[in-house]
Formats: structure tokens, C-alpha cells, sequence
């Protein structure tokens, strides 16, 4: 006689909860110190579906250096303060803003478009989303970056941020409803 085990999908479960003494390490949203040549604010605010800010979602962002070249450093976790390390992590107060400090990343080649990758962790998420934040000045290479041109106008605006008169970029995130940020999905 045989026997068919059928197994069962193991049930889903939210992003979290995040731990406040395990999670932050000093300076994890800096990914060079502030005032450094070159340095610039990356900031915004994160909102749900009804447009209300999310207290506690985490930010992490990956991206190359300023001539577009991928960090080969180590020690992304140590800050000595002066090393571009290519990689923060910032958690979000209260008022849902997050902020770091980070450089205008370069193109990774001739003619692209440059961009900071993000992935967003919050409650109610049954994993994390990937997303991606592109530099506003450029318009012919945005134009010709092939995840934004494969978007409708409206949903291309989501993907990128607003220069700010420091020189600082301001880009916020809406997980769900109108004006929803685009998120990608890896296969």
C-alpha cells in the first residue's frame, strides 16, 4: 500500500517585529559622514494606503560610489567616517520620516541613468519590496532607462526624487493607493 504525503505551505507571516537593541548600529544611515566633500541628505517619508505615515517601517539602500563603480570595500557594519561604504540602513521615527546621508551615485555605465537601490521593511508586509530611487537632472538617460521607460509617465514619478535647494534629494514612499511607489519583483 502507498502512502501520499501531501505537504502543506508553511503560513505567511509579517516583516518583523524589529528588535530596537539588535537591529541599528551606529551610524547605519551614514554611508559617508555628513559634511564629507560630496555628501548629500536622502530623505522622506514612508505612507500606507490611506496616506497615513508609517511609524516604524526600515530602509535599506544599496549603490555605487560617485564614478558609478560598485563598492568593493568590507565592513559596511564599522562607520570609521570617512570610507563611502555603498550601503546603509535607516529606520524610520515616529513621524515616518527616514534620512541618510549618502553621495549622487554615478552611472554604472556610459549613458545610464544613476540610481539608488531600496528595499523597504514594514509591518503588514508579508516580505520585503525592492524598489529604486533615480536622480532627477539627467532627463535623456532617464528616458532611455529601460525599467522607467517601460512605465507610464504617472507611475515613472514615483521612481524619482526631487533635488532640494541644499542639493539633497527628497523621495517618499507609498506602499499602497494613489500615486503607489513602483515596486519590482525578482524572479
Amino acid at each position: 500500500m502507498s502512502t501520499t504525503t501531501k505537504l502543506v505551505p508553511t503560513p505567511g507571516q509579517t516583516v518583523g517585529p524589529f528588535y530596537g537593541y539588535a537591529l541599528p548600529f551606529v551610524k547605519d544611515n551614514e554611508l559617508l559622514a555628513p559634511g564629507s566633500p560630496g555628501s548629500i541628505r536622502l530623505q522622506g517619508t514612508v505612507y500606507d494606503g490611506a496616506g497615513e505615515t508609517i511609524p516604524d517601517a526600515i530602509l535599506e539602500i544599496w549603490q555605487p560610489d560617485a564614478d558609478g563603480s560598485i563598492v568593493q570595500q568590507t565592513g559596511s557594519l564599522v562607520r570609521d567616517g570617512y570610507t563611502f561604504t555603498g550601503w546603509g540602513r535607516a529606520s524610520v521615527g515616529h513621524s515616518g520620516v527616514y534620512t541618510f546621508t549618502t553621495l549622487n551615485p554615478g552611472p554604472t555605465e556610459s549613458g545610464a541613468a544613476p540610481f539608488i537601490s531600496v528595499a523597504v521593511f514594514a509591518r503588514g508586509l508579508m516580505n520585503r519590496l525592492f524598489t529604486r530611487v533615480y536622480l532627477p537632472e539627467n532627463e535623456e538617460a532617464l528616458a532611455k532607462d529601460p525599467l522607467l521607460s517601460s512605465l507610464d509617465p504617472e507611475r515613472r514619478k514615483t521612481l524619482i526624487a526631487r533635488r532640494d535647494p541644499d542639493g539633497g534629494l527628497t523621495w517618499d514612499i507609498r506602499l499602497q493607493g494613489e500615486g503607489e511607489t513602483v515596486f519590482l519583483d525578482f524572479q
